[in-house]
């Protein structure tokens, strides 16, 4: 649908959009589409998919043209995307950017935790818990 993504894309600002993810598999020109009609900043998000495990859909979305740059994450890496973007969005909002650091300062918690756990147990009980000691 190039006419329809090509007026989502260069509508985006005057519909109060800061910042815009985009998955895409296999060719996954999308990202780079959007990018193309939006000076907002765009994060690509290559898809798996069962030809190349989303390799090609990565080497697609990094592989963009000189003054038309799109982030990109990790294949299936949505939650990354997300973060990015609220990164983004933290960098004008004082109230996102405390809930993000408590978000980094939880997550440094929980391995601790795990990490303590570990030591505590041995590696072939951890395993064994997680159901990965085969």
């Amino acid at each position: 649908m190039p006419y329809q993504t090509a007026e989502f894309a260069s509508g985006a600002i005057n519909r109060g959009m800061q910042v815009i993810i985009a998955g895409a598999g296999g060719a996954a020109h999308l990202p780079g589409v959007v990018a193309a009609y939006t000076i907002l900043p765009v994060i690509g998000i290559p898809i798996k998919t069962s030809t190349l495990s989303g390799v090609d859909s990565l080497y697609s979305i990094v592989q963009m043209p000189k003054g038309i740059p799109v982030a990109t994450v990790a294949i299936n890496g949505s939650a990354n995307a997300a973060l990015l973007a609220l990164q983004i969005l933290a960098l004008q909002d004082d109230a996102l950017k405390a809930k993000l650091n408590q978000y980094r300062s939880d997550m440094a918690q929980e391995v601790l935790a795990k990490d303590k756990h570990l030591q505590e147990v041995g590696a072939e009980a951890y395993l064994s818990e997680k159901g990965q000691n085969k």
